[in-house]
């Protein structure tokens, strides 16, 4: 026997041994099984075997490209750099157009430890660089995990092209990839200013990439810039536009969105858009400003009448979670509906001020007859759509719960349930149901609607609905009667009824009576957020203390900690101790849902943010 044969004996390679035994059986081997049983070899780690069969192969087989890749690892797991090197060189020789090989032939000296023969080897392969080959070099170097190298052979191809545009997705990419955010910029900006049709795109790409304020706050600063060389061009405006509303400064965005609005006379569209955004996130000061300008600057036009309802309804929101709540300045808001009711009349598309009208007076001015009145009037309105009406039935509903009127609130629920069904709209009348069902403390019925609404489309719904279920499993485990939660979910009955003296009793009561429960930690915070309500903040601080102080109740410190920190910026207006409970909840919490708020309150009181 040879040499090799031996080799390959010892390493117990039977089919290796027929096949070098037999001359015709080599032949006949040398073909597609050959192939198979090498790269079977190579993938479960036997590199002998797997070179030794590649290696009898003819040397165009060798440097096939489906044959190559394989046949390099088993050299380079043999450690044979030098073979490894002459492959690859043979390969080249056979297609000397293919610069991908030249990537390779840098990777071989890199993994023989010779870095730098292999930047030699990569810068060659950039001189050697046509137009046509820059996209396939450059998935080359990604693929060998070489970015840097990616990125250089892009820009290397924009010169080739002559145009400093030329490859910006593939680089956007790139940086995004390796978060290198100034280059990142650089080219967003520079592909915008050529396209403005990248525009979707370029916001994407750095919604993905942007996680910091200071990135943030520099690609703002480089925007307000370009608006203001450029102020022709829209596309900045609209993109410094969303990055403000990223990063909630709607002041900001509203002085862009009106820039765009007189730009394209789109009737105050964009401000609307801002100041609905504002009002969702509670920005209540910056939607009312909104609101102001479409009612102030596009009277008669298309967007003035629903900026009329929405300026009032904003209003009354912000007086309703300004706690204590003012009556007089609610009484007051209840003229300023009856007005925009004057102005603009009773039809369907007012119905939402009618629905906001009886809201008012049912849940905070107690004149429940008078708002039942308002909502049927928008249920019986000749052409009012199903939507508005059957959101008049839920308003209702809610109404008749106020009264002590189970039976007639879930009769109107279950009507929306069924002419909205798989639908947000019907979702929500399906919660109020599961939470009517909880307050009779039926809660094997409320866990049976809870179960559904846990895969709503909305994803609002869908958590309310995972909050009440865990509540219910939580407290029923050990206590299947849940005689304690029976209790607490009368509490939150009065609550819904906005009969706050009571419920605060009721939670004093529950407390007193189930030492120890599981359910205290619920009840101290509630009981947190009512006080905050009637404006006694000290006995709020103190009661979220009893969370936040006992290591027992970490479920909720997250929440008990970030609602004191809100409670003194917000209401006692004590700055300082504000920002150290928000940076305790980054320290102690940080995987906590408040995490991205507290962080945005901690830095703007710092002052590192200027909205």
């Amino acid at each position: 026997m040879n040499k090799s044969l031996r080799l390959v004996l010892s390493k117990g390679g039977l089919a290796v041994l027929f096949l070098a035994a037999s001359p015709g059986l080599a032949q006949q081997q040398s073909g597609d099984n050959a192939v198979q049983l090498a790269r079977e070899y190579e993938r479960t780690g036997e590199h002998e075997k797997a070179a030794y069969l590649f290696g009898r192969l003819r040397t165009e087989e060798q440097v096939a490209p489906n044959i190559l890749p394989d046949y390099l690892a088993a050299l380079q797991g043999l450690k044979r750099d030098k073979e490894a090197e002459k492959l690859i060189k043979r390969a080249q020789r056979q297609r000397p157009d293919d610069l991908t090989l030249g990537v390779t032939l840098g990777q071989v000296f890199e993994k023989a430890g010779n870095a730098s023969a292999a930047q030699k080897q990569w810068e060659r392969v950039l001189l050697q660089l046509t137009s046509a080959q820059v996209v396939p070099v450059a998935t080359e170097f990604q693929k060998a995990a070489l970015p840097d190298w990616a990125a250089r052979t892009y820009l290397r191809g924009r010169e080739l092209v002559k145009n400093e545009t030329e490859f910006a997705p593939q680089l956007i990419q790139l940086y995004t990839q390796s978060g290198q955010t100034d280059k990142l910029m650089s080219e967003t900006l520079r592909l915008v200013q050529e396209n403005e049709q990248q525009l979707p795109f370029v916001r994407n790409m750095l919604q993905n990439s942007l996680q910091e304020d200071k990135d943030f706050a520099a690609l703002e600063k480089e925007l307000l810039g370009l608006v203001q060389k450029n102020p022709d061009r829209g596309v900045y405006s609209e993109l410094l536009l969303w990055l403000q509303v990223q990063r909630r400064d709607f002041s900001g965005a509203l002085v862009q969105a009106k820039a765009l609005d007189r730009r394209s006379r789109a009737d105050g569209q964009r401000v609307l858009e801002v100041a609905e955004i504002a009002r969702r996130n509670k920005d209540y000061e910056s939607a009312i400003s909104g609101y102001e300008y479409i009612v102030r600057e596009y009277r008669g036009r298309a967007y003035y009448a629903l900026a009329r309802q929405r300026l009032v309804q904003t209003r009354e929101e912000q007086v309703r979670t300004t706690y204590p709540v003012n009556v007089t300045q609610l009484r007051s808001l209840l003229q300023d509906y009856q007005q925009v009711l004057a102005d603009l009349g009773r039809t369907p598309e007012t119905a939402p001020v009618l629905r906001s009208m009886a809201a008012l007076m049912a849940f905070q001015l107690d004149e429940k007859e008078a708002a039942i009145k308002l909502l049927k009037e928008v249920i019986d309105m000749p052409r009012a759509s199903l939507d508005v009406v059957d959101q008049a039935k839920i308003d209702l509903a809610d109404i008749y719960l106020l009264r002590a009127e189970p039976w007639e609130a879930t009769l109107l629920y279950s009507q929306v349930e069924k002419s909205h069904k798989d639908t947000p709209l019907g979702y929500d009348a399906k919660l109020r149901n599961a939470r009517l069902s909880y307050f009779a403390g039926d809660f094997k019925l409320a866990q049976s609607h809870l179960d559904i609404l846990k895969q709503a489309t909305s994803r609002e719904i869908a958590n309310d609905a995972m909050q009440l279920s865990l509540l219910i499993t939580d407290n029923t485990a050990m206590d299947t009667a849940g005689v304690a939660l029976r209790d607490y979910a009368a509490v939150e009955q009065l609550v819904f009824q906005n009969k706050i003296p009571e419920a605060l009793r009721g939670l004093d009561a529950l407390l007193q009576k189930y030492p120890g429960h599981a359910l205290q930690d619920e009840a101290w915070f509630l009981k947190a957020q009512l006080l905050r309500r009637t404006g006694d903040y000290p006995a709020a601080l103190a009661t979220l203390e009893s969370i936040t102080g006992n290591p027992k109740y970490d479920v909720l410190s997250d929440d008990a900690l970030f609602l004191a920190a809100s409670i003194q910026e917000e209401n006692l207006k004590d700055f300082g101790q504000a920002q150290q409970l928000y940076n305790q909840v980054l320290v102690k919490y940080p995987g906590s849902i408040y995490v991205a708020e507290a962080r945005k309150r901690f830095r703007k009181l710092r002052g590192d943010v200027v909205n």
